[in-house]
C-alpha cells in the first residue's frame, strides 16, 4: 500500500514538472513565443535602421548639395529656375 502510494505521490510530482517544463512561465512554449517575438523585433529594427540611413543620407545630402535642394523645390513645389519657361500640358477632355 505504502508502494503504490509513493509511486502515485513521484508521478504527481512528476506530472507537476512536467507542466512547469512545457506550460508554465518560462517553459518551452513562453521560450519559443518569445523568441519569435524577438525575431519578428529584430526583422523590424533591420527595416527601421536601413530607413533610418536612406533619412540621414538624404539628410546630409540636402544640408551639403545645393542640387539635392533644387531638385526637392522642383519636383514638391513646382518651382521653376528663373528665366525658365514652364509649360502645363492639358490633356483635351473626353466626353463618356
Amino acid at each position: 500500500m505504502k508502494q503504490r502510494l509513493a509511486i502515485a505521490a513521484l508521478c504527481l510530482v512528476f506530472t507537476g514538472l512536467q507542466y512547469r517544463l512545457w506550460a508554465a512561465d518560462g517553459g518551452v512554449f513562453d521560450t519559443r513565443r518569445l523568441q519569435q517575438t524577438l525575431d519578428e523585433q529584430t526583422q523590424a529594427n533591420a527595416q527601421l535602421r536601413q530607413r533610418n540611413a536612406v533619412l540621414l543620407a538624404e539628410v546630409d545630402d540636402l544640408r551639403h548639395g545645393g542640387a539635392a535642394i533644387e531638385a526637392h523645390a522642383r519636383a514638391e513645389l513646382g518651382m521653376i529656375r528663373k528665366g525658365e519657361t514652364f509649360y502645363l500640358v492639358v490633356e483635351p477632355n473626353h466626353p463618356q
